[in-house]
This record gives structure tokens, sequence and C-alpha cells, in this order.
């Protein structure tokens, strides 16, 4: 009989302790916050090209903003899967994991495992901390339910206890999971929508291990509502009439574009009827996403854990839609791509809180580390999120996130290959400060959008910055492009003078 676990597809971290707690020991590459004095449990839940502007639709996620923390300036390390899910499963930018693409010789799942970034993520960090740990939904582009490794078959990475993740599951029908080392084929009946499958194995998990009385980290990493964005049955007529919102940069060019961007004509009506219509699809898709969050925290409560539990929700990457003349598509270094909703409750997370702290997706893996009482390595790039969950200021943040991508993408195997209006820039390297958001291509390009004049980044002024601007923000990348390790990484986070 196939079994019951289950995935969910946002950032969903679970901790449920007293409020009281004790400082875990600190690191070079995160200060020292106080965590719950019994260990938490983590939910992870990573959504697949969730942006901002579906959480209207999203009530479970939006009670969460109101129970818990806020991050407003959270953005990954690339936009798109493979690297930022890279980051997150490692805690460190692309430049360190070597994976910049979702296939090929940069990219994907083969470059992760062949490099042996599997041996060292937050996974096996807490499972050697004594956690039990749990993988559910989608892993990396690349990765094949029936692969095989060291002539074990269907492989399974290091580090997880519970293993139930697909390849193909965007259709959300007729896609094959690796349950812990069996190769289980679901069909096209509604029982087998993905994202309610992922939610059963989720809630079993957690029920499982509350019998257990042992400690859990369970990542449940959702399809939806990526392309083809297909909604569960009994959504397929939400939402009537929905359109995509028609912010100030929908269906207009930035002033100095890029040459990958400039030149673009006007959305023609057909493409913005399509646009209208992909938006209703995608809002429709993470209705089930949105009730697997609320089927879950009662499946904590039933098990007495809601009170040692941190809920955390998020994306791998944003999405536009219209804005800048494109069609639907990530990649570039607006933030309609790189900005992405991350939202945690817990205890002793401030309700109805929001941070400016600049935080990135390299945080995560430190953040749950430092949970789970886990050394967090020297390696790790990111910095640990704790203090701000106990509702620290940010003090002497960082002040400057980087963001790396390799283009453009033209494999026509890789899911995210860009249609030929939906945008796909060449090699960059970004900095975005609280304030601004400065690109240097490879082409020798280079954008600079002042985002407390210019919020929706329509005036590229690049060629009027001040020399002296211009060093600094060069020499700023240049530390963070450049940067290993959690304390190289962390002063280079500073802007330079």
């Amino acid at each position: 009989m196939r079994r019951t676990w289950l995935i969910v597809g946002s950032l969903l971290l679970l901790c449920g302790c007293s409020n009281a707690g004790v400082g875990l020991p600190g690191s070079a590459n995160g200060p020292t916050g106080r965590v719950p004095t019994e260990r938490p449990n983590i939910v992870f839940v990573l959504t697949d090209d969730l942006s901002w502007n579906l959480l209207p639709y999203m009530p479970h996620v939006q009670a969460m903003q109101r129970a818990g923390l806020t991050f407003t300036d959270y953005t990954v390390s690339d936009s798109l899967c493979c690297p930022s899910r890279s980051s997150i499963f490692s805690g460190r930018f692309p430049h360190d994991t070597g994976v910049f693409t979702n296939t090929g010789k940069d990219g994907g799942f083969n470059v992760f495992h062949s490099r042996g970034e599997e041996n060292h993520t937050y996974s096996t960090a807490l499972r050697a901390a004594g956690y039990r740990t749990a993988m559910m939904g989608k892993y990396l582009n690349g990765y094949r339910p029936a692969s095989t490794e060291g002539g074990v078959s269907p492989f399974v990475p290091p580090g997880w206890d519970e293993w139930d993740v697909a390849d193909d599951g965007y259709p959300e029908f007729n896609y094959v999971l690796n349950e812990n080392g069996h190769v289980a084929r679901y069909g096209d009946s509604p029982n087998d929508y993905l994202t309610d499958v992922l939610s059963a194995k989720a809630r079993s998990f957690v029920v499982s291990a509350a019998a257990a009385h042992a400690p859990f980290a369970i990542e449940v990493a959702t399809f939806a509502p990526h392309f083809p964005y297909t909604p569960a049955p009994r959504d397929a007529d939400a939402l009537p009439g929905l359109t995509a919102p028609r912010g100030a940069s929908f269906d207009q060019l930035p002033a100095g574009a890029p040459s990958w961007l400039a030149g673009r004509p006007p959305l023609t009506p057909q493409e913005t009827a399509g646009i209208d219509a992909d938006f209703r699809r995608r809002a429709q898709s993470v209705q089930a996403v949105d009730a697997m969050i609320g089927h879950l925290e009662d499946t904590l409560k039933a098990a007495g854990l809601a009170q040692n539990t941190y809920l955390v929700f998020g994306s791998d990457n944003g999405y536009h839609m219209g804005e800048y003349r494109l069609t639907p598509g990530k990649m570039t270094a607006f933030d309609a791509d790189i900005e992405v909703p991350l939202i945690v409750v817990g205890p002793g997370v401030p309700a109805g809180g929001t941070t400016t702290a600049v935080a990135q997706n390299i945080d995560l893996a430190p953040t749950f580390e430092q949970l789970g009482g886990a050394t967090i390595p020297a390696e790790v790039d990111g910095r640990s999120l704790v203090p701000l969950l106990n509702g620290q200021t940010a003090g002497d943040w960082r002040t400057a996130a980087l963001v790396e991508h390799h283009g453009p993408v033209a494999d026509p195997t890789d899911p995210d290959v860009p249609g030929r209006d939906s945008g796909n820039p060449t090699t960059y390297e970004a900095l975005r400060t609280p304030d601004a958001t400065y690109v240097e291509y490879a082409n020798g390009e280079t954008e600079y959008y002042d985002r407390t004049r210019d919020p929706d980044e329509l005036a590229n002024i690049a060629a009027q910055l001040p020399p002296a601007q211009r060093n600094t923000l060069h020499s700023t990348l240049q530390a963070l492009r450049n940067c290993h390790d959690g304390a190289s990484c962390w002063a280079a986070g500073h802007l330079r003078d």
C-alpha cells in the first residue's frame, strides 16, 4: 500500500517551546541568539516561483504575518530554482556551491551532487545532532526519482530519514516519487494531486515524530505555483475574473535599460490576456498550498507540538508577469524576481512584527542549525537569523546582499528556459542594499536604481553616479563575489567606503 508521507512547498519553520531560552554558543558566522531550552521542531515549506503579489490570496499565510515576523528585505542568491535551493540547503552562495544554473556543467543536481555538497547541508547537521529529518516534494532539477548511485537504487542523498521526492512534478499529476528508495507512480485522479499528497505525507511525519518524542526537521517543497500553474481540481474555478496586478512597471521599459531588455515592444493584447489568465491560475494553485499550511498547523496542535514550533514561509525566487514588458518569467535582478516573502511564527517571535534587516536565503541553513543546537560550519556564508527572531534590532547587520546569475539560459530541457519575450539576461552580479540595486554585467554594462526615489526601478542612473560612489559599489560587489566563509562574507556584506 502506498504510504502517505507528504511535502509542503514554501518556507515553513516550526519551533514551539516556552519563551524562556538559553543562548547557544556563538560562531564565526553568526551572533549568539536565544532558542528554547527544549529543542524545537523545524518545518520548512518552500514554494516554487511564489512572489509577494500572491499573498493576498493565501489567508493562512496572512494569519502568519499577524502572528509572527515578516522580513521585508529578504532576497535570494539567484532568481532561479537550483542556485537558490543549493544556497538554501548549504547556506552558501552560488560561487561556493558551484551551482549557477539548472542544467549543464554549472548547474542542477549533477553539479551539487558531484561536488559533494549533499554531505554538508542543514539536514546532515541536524541529523547528526539527533533530529529526525524529512525531505518532501521538489529537490533539484536533474534529480531522477529512480536514479542510482553506488549500486543503491533509487538514490537518496545523505542527511534524510524520510525522503519523498519527485522529478517532474510541475503538472501536479502523473509523476513519480522516490519514497525512501522505492519508486511510486501516481496518476491523474484528484487524490493524486501532488500538493495534497505532500500535505498528507508531512502530517503523517509530524504524527510519527511526535509519537517517537524526537525533535524533527522537515522540508516540504511544493512545485506550486510554478508553470503550468495547475490548481487542485476543487480550485479550478476559484477567483473568477482575477487579473494580474498593474503596477507602475507593468508594460514599461526602464530608462537606460540594458541591451538584453532595451527595445522591447509593448505587450500585445494577447500577451496581456495570457498574463491575466496565468496569474489567476497561479493564485488558484496556491490555494492548496495555503490549505496545507492550515492542516499542518492543526496537526501540530493536535499532537501537542504547536508550542514548540517555528513556522517559516517563503519561496525559492520571485516571478515577473508583465513588468518591464516581460512575459512570465524570472532570472532578472529586479525586485519582482529576487525579493520574496519570508515569514516566521514561533515562540519569542514578535507578533505582527516586521524587520528591515537585509536577509538572504543563505541565512536559512545557519538559522536551522542554530535552532537545532548543531554546529554552524565556518564555511557557511550566511548568518543565523535567530537574534532577529528573538526581537533584536538589526544593529550592525549587513547592509548589502549579493545576487549571482549565469546566462543566457538556452537548454531546451530546462523547465525554466525562458520564452522569447520573458527575459533572458546575460551573466551578471548584483548588489542590493536597503535603498538601491547595482548590477554589473559580464559584457561591461551596468545598472543602478535608487529605490528610495524610484521604487519601481524604472530609471537606470548608473551613468550618472559619481566616480567615488561607483567605486564603492564595485569594491563591495567584488568583496562579496570573492568571499568564501561566514566571516569574510559577513564583513563583505557591509557597504565598503
